[in-house]
């Protein structure tokens, strides 16, 4: 065999191989994050995400359909969402006065506080599960890195 076709298929495998490692490792950390954000707080990982997304938002407030396309959900799937973070009156949903057409999932002062709580333990979690597996030029690299992928940076929020 050439070097050539022994370079592709080694660079192939070697791509499909870090492929998996990137789904596996996202699907065990997101697995085990959620596992312990509703032991302690009562919250699946999604609905923290959602309630990030509100906390950030300007007046601590966003669209549906915005939450719906930062946090990727259907209308119909962020809808059954927030009206379980409704019903535990974490948010509660505002109309907006000049299109009937608009509205808002606006964060309440439970949720603000049961946001503040699960964010403080969630935090200590992503650093004991990832942030202290990497060096800080790790992270910038790895930061770098995943930049590159389509959509990385949508819905960011980088005080999160």
């Amino acid at each position: 065999m050439s070097s050539q076709v022994l370079s592709a298929q080694h660079s192939t495998e070697a791509r499909t191989a870090a492929w998996i490692r990137l789904l596996r490792a996202h699907a065990a950390l997101t697995r085990e994050l959620s596992s312990r954000l509703e032991g302690r707080h009562g919250l699946s990982l999604r609905d923290y995400d959602v309630l990030v997304q509100i906390y950030f938002a300007p007046g601590r407030r966003m669209r549906r359909i915005d939450i719906a396309r930062t946090v990727i959900l259907s209308p119909s799937g962020i809808t059954r969402l927030l009206d379980g973070l409704e019903r535990s009156g974490w948010v509660k949903k505002e109309h907006c006065a000049s299109d009937a057409r608009v509205t808002y999932a606006a964060l309440t002062e439970a949720g603000l506080e049961k946001f503040e709580q699960a964010r403080a333990t969630h935090l200590a979690d992503v650093e004991a599960l990832f942030g202290s597996r990497f060096s800080d030029d790790e992270h910038d690299q790895l930061a770098e890195l995943l930049s590159r992928l389509p959509l990385a940076d949508a819905g960011a929020c980088n005080s999160e």
